[in-house]
């Protein structure tokens, strides 16, 4: 195993360690009976001390998936005590911070003595992953995003979902997002649409007006270049060929992906192949634009002063919490008609499930006015809870003046799916798009693998 020499802390490297240990024990990769590497070994592999693999090891005890045999090891022993309900809850790592989970948990466990909760981190949120966890029982609540839920609609995989009770307390976008046959198969838990961020000193510095909603590309591409110094910082940041992030140009070009008679998407000639073409050309419009970008690097180089302005969402705010940055938000940049692009987490429930009770009682406690209240206090992400999202009054960290910008943006938010695509498409085409903006495939080899080569998916 390669030992980690990331950047990461101390903190988040045994975070990191319990994680994994933890799924692959729930997830059957280490069995029952098995003895788990020494504690030595663990300490070299992510560069931990002894100190803390063994302090990380007992909260494995004290969960019940593993004991500790004098002279002997450290021994896989899984959940033993049937007595109480233990709910394995699947979460993407990042949600660790975008809804600070741990602490969002303990809360849960104080209410609920009588319920265990076991979060699995899971290690991709790709579909075929998150289908074979509930399929084989491995996970009694998921969280999914919204392309994720789509997925499982057009792979007839719906059938793995617990209808759940409409929540009228939640924002009715959300919710609906997450409906199929007049059914809730998906409880929405955090959301956040795609946002411009940026340095307050940097403009003052620059004698700048700061973005507003009247803000269209060319005026971020004017302000872009008289913010960035030669050596020194970028005016502008973005990893604009992520899957979230370029449909939302082809979104405010207004137009939609045409299909040919048979249901193949048709793209030469078309209104849609003029937006892909003008994604390209953002390359010559932006020098600073970079490709490529990892998570939560844009948001680095903003706390660094290294940028001055990046396109973002709430949730990745949180990898500025606790830097010394004087940042705001304003919506994104437009083509004449305000839009942006909605990204959107919720709760499915397990219809498999053993524990089906206790996992429909953890979803309505993470949905609920405490919980919710919790994620908009102590993080940047936006709850699904209308009344928690829109709270007025103290606050326990620096937030942004304009934070609440969102609640005026609403009626301006899509997700991709408005541009008449399924899930499987995007996914397809964004590997071909990523040839074609990169220069190594011509406009004419890009209309000819997406038109001749995908059979019809229609969109949910």
């Amino acid at each position: 195993m390669e030992k980690r020499t990331s950047r990461k802390s101390s903190r988040e490297r045994l975070s990191e360690l319990i994680n994994m240990l933890r799924e692959e024990i729930v997830t059957g990769k280490r069995p029952i009976g098995d003895y788990l590497p020494a504690e030595k070994t663990l300490a070299e592999d992510y560069n931990l001390s002894n100190q803390s693999v063994r302090k990380g090891l007992e909260t494995l005890v004290a969960e019940g998936l593993i004991e500790k045999i004098p002279r002997v090891g450290t021994k896989v022993i899984g959940l033993h005590d049937d007595s109480i309900p233990t709910v394995k809850l699947g979460f993407h790592s990042s949600v660790t911070g975008e809804a600070d989970m741990h602490r969002l948990l303990e809360l849960f466990q104080q209410t609920n003595p009588h319920i265990r909760v076991l979060a699995v981190p899971t290690a991709s949120n790709n579909y075929s992953y998150i289908r074979d966890y509930l399929a084989n029982g491995m996970l009694d609540v998921v969280m999914m995003n919204y392309t994720n839920f789509q997925e499982f609609m057009e792979n007839d995989a719906a059938g793995l979902l617990e209808p759940q009770e409409r929540n009228p307390d939640l924002y009715p976008i959300l919710s609906d997002a997450f409906m199929a046959d007049g059914r809730q198969l998906v409880q929405p838990f955090i959301f956040s649409p795609l946002i411009l961020c940026y340095n307050r000193e940097h403009f003052r510095e620059a004698q700048l007006s700061e973005p507003d909603s009247s803000w269209q590309w060319k005026d971020l591409i004017e302000a872009s270049s008289k913010l960035a110094i030669p050596n020194e910082r970028l005016g502008f940041h973005c990893d604009l060929y992520s899957m979230n992030r370029w449909p939302l140009l082809l979104l405010q070009h207004g137009g939609k992906f045409e299909r040919q008679e048979d249901g193949r998407l048709k793209l030469a000639g078309t209104r849609m192949m003029d937006a892909l073409r003008y994604c390209g050309e953002m390359k010559q419009h932006i020098p600073s634009l970079r490709d490529g970008s990892v998570t939560g690097e844009s948001e680095l180089f903003l706390a660094k002063g290294k940028v001055s302005m990046i396109m973002t969402s709430y949730f990745y705010l949180n990898y500025l919490l606790g830097e010394h940055l004087s940042f705001d938000v304003a919506p994104v940049p437009h083509l004449g008609t305000p839009m942006t692009m909605l990204l959107n987490t919720g709760l499915a429930v397990n219809r498999k499930s053993q524990v089906k009770e206790a996992s429909v009682t953890l979803v309505e406690f993470l949905t609920s006015y405490q919980a919710q209240l919790f994620v908009r206090q102590h993080t940047y992400s936006l709850p699904a809870r209308k009344a928690a999202a829109e709270y007025v009054g103290e606050e326990k960290r620096y937030r942004p003046t304009r934070f609440s910008l969102f609640r005026e943006t609403i009626p301006s938010f899509r997700y991709f799916t408005d541009l008449n695509i399924s899930a499987s498409e995007l996914s397809r085409i964004n590997q071909e798009l990523k040839l074609y903006w990169a220069g190594l495939e011509t406009e004419e080899a890009l209309c000819s693998q997406i038109e001749e080569s995908y059979t019809a998916v229609s969109p949910v």
